[in-house]
């Protein structure tokens, strides 16, 4: 089994896309960790706030079928493509890390660098996550989140039953 975890975010339809998108991962893989969901100003594009979390869970899947999976659930929920990279989004799951595999393919990269660049991607895996080791770095995520400037970057949580 590998751990692997997720990043999800959506500022269009945010509570439906989130627990549409929790929904498909607890259906596929069973029971998850799931974070508090935070909500940001978007990053790069002035627009609606996001919802952010982060779940985690345990595969036997490999890692491009993970990938896939999560591919397929952001078409499922009109994920927009076109758009730019910058820009509302109806879904978008990321994978964060799986197990302390270091990849950088056409298709995967893990561990991915927003992990150390956004604090709505950093605090929800730290809470959830707090003493697990960056597969590069080799440090808590605690103390990452503890260095990271929160000021540049802020976020709170919100209240969102994802059940």
């Amino acid at each position: 089994m590998t751990l692997v975890y997720v990043s999800i975010g959506s500022n269009i339809d945010r509570v439906a896309n989130i627990r549409t998108a929790v929904d498909a991962l607890r259906q596929h893989y069973g029971e998850l960790t799931v974070s508090s969901v935070y909500e940001s100003a978007p990053v790069g594009f002035t627009g609606e706030n996001f919802y952010n979390l982060v779940v985690g869970f345990d595969t036997e899947d490999t890692v491009d079928s993970v990938a896939a999976f999560l591919h397929n659930v952001e078409n499922r929920q009109r994920r927009d493509r076109a758009a730019p990279r910058f820009s509302a989004r109806t879904i978008d799951l990321d994978l964060l890390l799986f197990g302390d595999l270091v990849l950088a393919s056409d298709t995967v990269q893990v561990p991915r660098d927003d992990i150390t660049d956004y604090a709505f991607v950093l605090a929800p895996l730290t809470e959830i996550a707090a003493n697990e080791r960056h597969p590069v770095t080799g440090r808590r995520f605690a103390e990452l989140w503890h260095e990271f400037n929160k000021a540049k970057q802020p976020l709170w949580a919100v209240d969102v039953p994802l059940s």
